[in-house]
């Protein structure tokens, strides 16, 4: 991009765009608006009490079957100054959750004034980006709050829905004011960036893979990008009838009353709890490799953020969307923290905001500010330690092969003949099967006490030869930190709201810019689990099979050991066999594959086992740092 430095006075530069061409079929073309950086970033110059708010509504294919185009409710915030002398590029979430559950840590949802002109848009982006010179948009996908069709669990009508608003704005496609005159997209350069957590990056991932164009850029927190993976774990459960609840809810609501339950039906009658089987039902919701989205359609880089600890959308989601992303060469960044299911502007609000400034001003306004130059990725290893790497999982990280002894030990080396046994018993809780001591409802085994630090990065794989009599049989898997320290708890996903509000960007008396921030629930405890998987074995007899635990990237200090737990059913995943049948695990043909950056010799002795644990001195990491960000 070129441009033209009009003024520069000090660390203040006054910028104008050149325009480089057209994008898509209207007006929309590649210029940016005239800017001023201040340090290198964007300055709010423009008005944000006085910013053009309205509503128009997108239109869409039929989505829903019911014969009638949907409507898809978008509202709008952009600079007055600019409007009708210089084109803005779009930040935009996308959202089911507007009118229903509202959205951000204080449950935001949209306001209106008596003439339906948007006076409140949930969450921060809209008061600190439009006075910096962006527009913001925040879409009702179908089916929720003012936008027609019906909700559809990730599928076809979720993503077209929002895709829609993106060609939109980039001149491809038509919308309506409330009066139902046409309404052009003029005052957009075509330029878009997506953001949001949970569902609303989910949306992200899924117009990405779509392909479309004038999608620039996503910001997925916490995000799903295989709905499989979401809703299932190797044939596994997560509960029956979810899809079908979850449209359902997120429906609440809505202002235009639709009857949605042949849709509800058809998802009970077709998302395949009975066997837990990836079907074409789960094809449709798979944004990596699926017959609609996959990830060799992703022109727009993307900034992934995700909590090593989040139980909800499960790192599995981040790691492989990760992976498939960089195999076709799309332009990443990403950050994990020890936090569950939390945005990273209630946790590490300063540097968060500050990252995420700088990279949309470099992807939407093509600053060269750098940040592609810093190293790609930045993980919580620890409560407040971070570290950061180009690739991920770290390169230092290799896979070793830790073979499962009778006698309870974990270690490298030749493999056991033997074999161990223990019985099912699918109401025993977690902390019951993760406990050290004897239970004959789990198989544990442990490694010596570590004399140095490990860093374990990636995903941990179980290769399990089990044989079982059950019609249906189930396995657990859970690799554990046996060691006290200081950890990030899961309680509330560990963060709870405090008291201390901070303001970022402009406000009105209507919507203001000010949100409580979150601490980290960090407190010592003598055990964490440090990653989870499950698998469902249909039919009785001996099974081969590879147990794919979730991702993670810790660092394991010295005077800890590692323990693998097998059961039965656990936490997380429907109990398929209630049985006290008797598994039996054959032990040379079974191992932990064990991604790991340290010295594997400093296990030791091998022959610790779980009684020893107890009289383990407490393990100490290194002096803490803060999160540090190199500029």
């Amino acid at each position: 991009m070129q441009k033209k430095i009009l003024a520069l006075v000090g660390s203040v530069a006054v910028i104008a765009p050149t325009a480089l061409g057209t994008v898509g079929a209207a007006a929309a073309t590649d210029e940016n608006p005239p800017v001023t950086l201040v340090d290198g970033v964007t300055a709010p110059v423009y008005d944000y009490a006085d910013a053009i708010r309205e509503t128009v509504w997108v239109d869409a294919p039929d989505l829903d079957g019911d014969g009638q185009r949907e409507r898809v409710a978008t509202d709008i915030i952009r600079p007055r100054e600019l409007d009708g002398s210089a084109k803005v590029p779009v930040i935009m979430d996308a959202s089911p959750y507007y009118l229903s559950s509202g959205r951000g840590n204080e449950a935001e949802r949209k306001q209106y004034d008596a003439n339906g002109v948007p006076t409140k848009f949930p969450l921060f982006y809209d008061n600190y980006f439009v006075p910096r010179g962006y527009a913001f948009v925040a879409v009702d996908m179908a089916g929720t709050a003012r936008s027609t069709g019906c909700t559809d669990q990730g599928g076809l009508s979720d993503i077209e829905s929002v895709k829609a608003v993106v060609e939109w704005l980039n001149g491809d496609a038509i919308a309506y004011d409330a009066e139902g005159k046409t309404v052009n997209a003029d005052w957009s350069n075509g330029k878009t960036g997506m953001i949001g957590k949970s569902y609303d990056g989910t949306l992200a991932n899924g117009v990405a893979a779509s392909g479309v164009e004038g999608l620039r850029t996503i910001v997925p927190i916490g995000a799903i990008s295989s709905w499989y993976d979401y809703n299932r774990y190797q044939n596994a459960v997560k509960s029956f009838n979810y899809p079908s609840s979850l449209s359902r809810s997120i429906a609440n609501n809505r202002t235009i009353p639709t009857d949605c339950s042949a849709r509800l039906n058809w998802m009970n009658a077709n998302d395949g709890d009975e066997t837990g089987e990836y079907t074409d039902f789960w094809a449709e919701r798979d944004y990596r490799e699926g017959p609609y989205y996959d990830a060799s359609k992703v022109k727009a880089s993307v900034f992934i953020m995700h909590g090593l600890q989040d139980n909800n959308v499960k790192m599995r989601n981040a790691s492989k969307w990760w992976e498939d992303l960089g195999e076709h060469g799309v332009t990443r960044k990403m950050w994990l923290t020890r936090l569950g299911h939390v945005d990273p502007f209630d946790s590490e609000r300063e540097v968060w905001v500050d990252t995420l400034h700088r990279w949309f001003d470099h992807e939407l306004m093509d600053i060269p500010n750098g940040i592609l130059k810093e190293p790609a990725v930045s993980v919580e290893v620890a409560p407040d330690r971070w570290e950061h790497s180009k690739t991920w999982p770290i390169s230092s990280a290799r896979t070793q092969a830790l073979r499962l002894h009778s006698d309870g030990t974990m270690m490298l080396g030749k493999q056991d003949r033997g074999t161990a046994s223990y019985t099912n018993l699918g109401t025993m809780s977690e902390n019951a099967a993760i406990a050290l001591g004897d239970n004959a409802n789990r198989l544990l085994f442990l490694t010596g006490t570590t004399k140095h630090e490990l860093r374990v990065s990636g995903t941990p794989t179980v290769d399990l030869n089990v044989t079982h009599p059950s019609a249906v049989g189930q396995v657990s898997v859970m690799l554990v930190d046996y060691g006290r320290m200081d950890r990030i708890l899961s309680t509330g996903d560990g963060a709870m709201t405090t008291t201390t509000e901070t303001c970022w960007g402009e406000s009105t008396a209507q919507d203001d810019a000010c949100y409580y921030e979150m601490a980290k629930r960090i407190g010592p405890t003598e055990l964490q689990v440090l990653a989870r998987g499950w698998a469902r074995l249909d039919g009785a007899g001996t099974h081969q099979v590879q147990v794919e635990l979730q991702a993670n990237d810790v660092v394991v200090p010295a005077g800890h050991q590692l323990g693998l737990v097998i059961s039965g059913a656990r936490n997380g995943v429907v109990t398929v066999d209630s049985s006290r049948n008797t598994y039996t695990v054959d032990l040379s043909q079974s191992q932990l594959n064990l991604p790991v950056s340290g010295p594997m010799s400093g296990f030791g002795p091998g022959k610790l086992t779980a009684k020893d644990t107890e009289n383990l001195s407490p393990g100490t990491l290194p002096a803490m740092n803060r999160m540090v960000f190199p500029v």
